[in-house]
């Protein structure tokens, strides 16, 4: 159930039986030659709609831009400063805690957020506490990796081995790839297994050593159905984990 496609009085009568929603949130930045641009927000929203359906859970708008400040010497990579995705955190989450929202689950597609989002959640309580929201000590957020599942994790190394890489991988080219079959993109690889071990600067740095966009790996090695096993996986993994998140 997509919140922006209810009623408010369908949300209202929703309140009634749970206090959860689940938000999808990745990025809109390079994923090398044959990876599409808004891959880590595809990801995110595809298993989060599963998901939902899956446990019955209200699922937010897909925040499509994230923090990748290091892709954007790319064309067509978009960022957020970390300031701004954690004051656009706080502006989502209290309205929702004022009708009556205690668990926000967020299904995050790109590396890039992880720090950004776990600061946000505690400037989230602070804020919630100190405008005195009713309930305010009653919220939870819980920072979900799709890609850090255990279930995906094996069957990316099942799959893949050490061609999987860190970035541009095949895992996540195979998971667009199934959600949008009809925008499978092909070119050159060179090298077939892209180099990693740089460390994530700056933008011009990062161009600088990876310069096709991928770190350590193959996306050639992705297939469509490759990407239905990683959603199975990730659906059922983190279906069990929404669930007892909400019991916590």
């Amino acid at each position: 159930m997509k919140l922006q496609l209810c009623t408010w009085p369908e949300v209202e009568a929703y309140l009634v039986r749970s206090q959860g929603i689940i938000f999808p949130i990745g990025s809109t930045e390079q994923h090398g030659p044959t990876g599409l641009i808004g891959t880590d927000a595809i990801c995110a929203e595809t298993i989060a709609v599963g998901v939902g359906e899956q446990t019955g859970a209200l699922v937010g708008p897909t925040i499509n831009v994230g923090m990748a400040l290091h892709h954007t010497a790319f064309p067509g990579s978009i960022s957020l400063r970390p300031s701004t995705l954690i004051a656009l955190i706080q502006d989502y989450l209290k309205p929702l805690a004022r009708a009556g929202f205690t668990r926000f689950y967020f299904i995050n597609g790109h590396g890039g957020n992880m720090a950004t989002l776990k600061a946000a959640f505690s400037e989230t309580y602070a804020t919630l506490e100190e405008l005195q929201i009713p309930g305010a000590d009653q919220v939870r957020c819980h920072l979900a990796n799709w890609f850090m599942c255990r279930s995906v994790y094996a069957l990316a190394k099942e799959l893949y081995g050490d061609q999987e890489g860190s970035h541009a991988t095949p895992s996540e080219v195979a998971l667009t790839q199934y959600a949008y079959p009809d925008h499978i993109k092909s070119a050159p690889l060179d090298p077939q297994v892209a180099p990693s071990g740089h460390r994530i600067y700056g933008a011009t740095d990062f161009r600088r050593f990876y310069t096709d966009g991928r770190m350590g790996s193959n996306p050639d090695l992705a297939t469509p159905d490759h990407g239905q096993q990683f959603y199975a996986a990730a659906v059922k993994e983190m279906s069990n984990d929404y669930l007892k998140f909400l019991g916590e």
